[in-house]
């Protein structure tokens, strides 16, 4: 882009003859000798000096001379900024800013001065760290003891806690601690704590004379409840139902799972919300399936006829030995 852009001197120059022009003169000047220039050399132009060559040159010339222009104009408005920087600031500022490091415009000084706060820090990091090889030469000794002393005390503060702990441990072996003050009694319901103002622990103690309970508690202990009446009611429907179903029966056990679907759908919406508002993540919840509710009440739908039938042949023992048990001892007593 740089090499596309550059201009050679003795070009401008040449341009500047082509035009019949100047170097310095205005725009409306090269605009003017340009359609001058045009209606002369151009091709389509009746006159006897039309020349496509000719045309061509002066063409290209006045965009030469056009960038030169161009080229002067950014400059001097960039020169009339540093002007309008110097007058806004202090004669004197200039030299204070950066440290006085730099010669040039501001952008140049400033290039100048990182140039400079680089180096100085390299400077200061090498002498940081010869200063830290002579110190460790010279004070090896004084910091091995330190770190002897630093030891020491550390061994002997866990010594002490370990002691503190057995002696607090044998204490409460011999029952030291059963006749303290207040042993056993609830604890104080609006007890004073020093990190709450005393306007929020009067609101407190208002809410909780009132009854007052978190959202997240109400929710938590709703779902709680939701779910277990849900369970009861499918274990009763299906205890409703024959074994093995018969088709009519299929039909209305599909038709309870359907409705029992429904109602889990809509309480992990609620298992949603309480996630949403409850304050501690270890108490969020996750959301209730229907297969394994489902399968959980054919379970304990299997299990309970199993165990009134094992109760059933308990009793029928219990009664045959009480039918035999009279012959038995009716034989006992012949052999006697």
């Amino acid at each position: 882009r740089m090499l596309s852009g550059y201009k050679p001197k003795s070009n401008v120059q040449d341009s500047y003859k082509i035009l019949d022009l100047e170097e310095g003169c205005s725009l409306d000047d090269v605009r003017n000798s340009y359609h001058n220039l045009a209606k002369k050399y151009h091709p389509d132009s009746s006159s006897g000096t039309a020349d496509s060559k000719a045309f061509i040159r002066v063409e290209e010339a006045y965009r030469v001379v056009l960038s030169d222009l161009a080229a002067k104009q950014q400059s001097e408005a960039g020169e009339e900024e540093e002007e309008q920087f110097k007058s806004k600031s202090l004669q004197h500022r200039h030299y204070l800013s950066f440290e006085g490091v730099g010669i040039g415009t501001p952008s140049q000084r400033e290039k100048q001065y990182m140039q400079f706060r680089v180096d100085r820090a390299t400077e200061q990091v090498l002498e940081y760290r010869q200063q830290r090889l002579e110190s460790r030469g010279a004070g090896s000794d004084l910091s091995r003891a330190q770190d002897v002393r630093q030891s020491k005390k550390v061994k002997i503060t866990q010594a002490v806690e370990r002691l503190v702990e057995d002696l607090i441990q044998e204490s409460m072996a011999k029952g030291d601690f059963d006749n303290l003050r207040g042993k056993g009694k609830p604890l104080q319901k609006f007890s004073h704590s020093p990190h709450i103002d005393p306007m929020t622990h009067n609101l407190n103690r208002i809410l909780i004379d009132n009854g007052y309970q978190p959202e997240w508690i109400l929710l938590q202990k709703e779902i709680r409840e939701t779910i277990e009446r849900l369970r009861k009611s499918i274990v009763a429907s299906r205890r409703k139902l024959g074994e093995p179903m018969t088709p009519p029966e299929q039909k209305q056990w599909g038709r309870v799972c359907e409705q029992f679907a429904e109602d889990i759908r809509k309480l992990n919406k609620r298992v949603d919300n309480f996630n949403l508002v409850v304050p501690i993540l270890s108490r969020q919840m996750v959301h209730f399936s229907t297969d394994k509710e489902i399968r959980r009440a054919r379970k304990t739908c299997e299990a309970v006829p199993e165990k009134v039938s094992g109760s059933d042949t308990k009793e029928d023992k219990g009664e045959q030995g009480k039918r035999f048990g009279w012959k038995s001892y009716l034989l006992k007593w012949l052999k006697l």
